[in-house]
Parts: C-alpha cells; sequence; structure tokens
C-alpha cells in the first residue's frame, strides 16, 4: 500500500507531462494558413504590404494585436472603412497570429505595454488626457468628428486597447512615445479614460448626455430660457 501511495502519483504526473502541454497552447494552433488566407492578399506573404495595403512590419505586437482584438483587421474587401467590429478570431487565435507576424523578417514596433492601474493617477491621467486626446475623443470620450471620419468613442476599449492605440496611433491617431508620455503617464490616462467611459462622477444634476458645456450652455439657454419666459407670461399680468 505504502509503494502504491508513492508510484500511483508519479505514475500520473508523467502521464499530465506528456499529454498536457499549457505553456503551448499557442504553438498548437496553426495560423499560417489563416494569414495567407485573411492578411496576405494585402499585406502580402512577408508583411511589406501591397497596393491593396500597407506593410505591417513595423506595427510592433501592440499594433498587431490592436487590431485584431477590436475587429478593425482583416477586413472583406480593401475598400471597407477600418472600424470597430467583433473580433473575426478567438484569443488564442489572435495570440498565435500575433506570434506568427512577430517571426517575419524585419518585423519591429512597440510591444502591448504593461498597463498597471493600481498605482495610476486619474487626476494626472486627467491633465494628459486634455492636452492630446480630448481635442478628437471630445471631454467625455465620446469620441467627435473629424475631416472625412469620425473619431471613435473609447467606451469599448479595454485599457489594453487604448494603452496600444497611444503606442501604435491608429488611423490618423498620432504616435506617443515614451518621450511624449511615459509609462507612468501611460497608465494615468489609461485610469482617467476608464474613470470618464465606465464610471463618470456626474455632479451637480442631470449630466445632459456629456454633450459638452457648449451645447450644454445653448440647452440652458434656448430651453431653459424658454420655460421661464413661458412661466413669466402665465404668471405675469397686464398693467
Amino acid at each position: 500500500m505504502a509503494r502504491a501511495l508513492v508510484v500511483l502519483p508519479l505514475a500520473v504526473g508523467a502521464v499530465a507531462m506528456f499529454v498536457w502541454h499549457p505553456g503551448r497552447a499557442s504553438a498548437q494552433v496553426d495560423v499560417r494558413p489563416i494569414y495567407l488566407r485573411d492578411c496576405a492578399t494585402c499585406h502580402a506573404a512577408d508583411g511589406h504590404g501591397s497596393a491593396r495595403g500597407p506593410s505591417i512590419l513595423t506595427s510592433g505586437r501592440a499594433g498587431v494585436d490592436f487590431y485584431l482584438t477590436t475587429g478593425r483587421m482583416p477586413l472583406d474587401k480593401p475598400t471597407d472603412a477600418v472600424e470597430r467590429h467583433a473580433p473575426r478570431y478567438d484569443p488564442l487565435t489572435i495570440r498565435a497570429l500575433v506570434d506568427y507576424v512577430a517571426t517575419l523578417p524585419g518585423f519591429s514596433g512597440p510591444d502591448t505595454p504593461d498597463v498597471n492601474l493600481r498605482d495610476a493617477s486619474v487626476p494626472q491621467g486627467g491633465v494628459i488626457y486634455r492636452l492630446n486626446c480630448a481635442a478628437c475623443h471630445a471631454w467625455s470620450g465620446r469620441g467627435g468628428a473629424l475631416l472625412n471620419r469620425e473619431s471613435p468613442p473609447l467606451d469599448r476599449a479595454t485599457p489594453t486597447q487604448v494603452a496600444q492605440a497611444v503606442r501604435v496611433g491608429p488611423g490618423n491617431m498620432p504616435v506617443f512615445g515614451d518621450a511624449a508620455i511615459d509609462a507612468q503617464g501611460l497608465d494615468n490616462v489609461v485610469a482617467y479614460t476608464e474613470a470618464i467611459t465606465h464610471d463618470p462622477k456626474d455632479r451637480g444634476g442631470f449630466p445632459l448626455w456629456h454633450l459638452g458645456p457648449l451645447p450644454e450652455g445653448a440647452l440652458a439657454v434656448f430651453v431653459g430660457l424658454g420655460i421661464l419666459l413661458v412661466f413669466a407670461r402665465l404668471i405675469g399680468t397686464r398693467a
């Protein structure tokens, strides 16, 4: 009995070692056919790009992961708008695709930032956001109008995707490197983005759909003043 209690766990462990490989989950997905089918038609088999699509060799892991997890890639047609959709692939396939693209010769670019919100400062992030982000994404993170396109809202973006976008600069968005926003500043601005899009503190009454100070002021003047004039007319008397 004593020998069985020793041998049995060893046998089970040996079988598990040869059968189960959790660290190799990404390698078990053969994504080369997926890449050649869905990506190489525009970005070429070596990632250098073509007449249909740009090179992805300088996107970095952050860029490849951002476009795949936000469903912006792959496109059904090269002429389709690059907009957020549900991801085409499951997380395991996305990780494997990122790993595969990273092995292409000449691949470089930013890695996915390690976001730490526990030590982040929301007020400091607000300063960075208002200086660099609010002009396009609006003070509330609801997005806004740009030339011939629209700046997307941020409420559907995860903290990792916000950090990736800052480092990659998708679309018309500028790239903010470490010299512009360091690692702590990146954590701060991500924390502020989370605060205004998922847990806004609306003080002072009705938030008016977070339209901003100009629409709110116009609403106060035309609607509020109009209501006051109606009440004044109803309760007033002619001299």
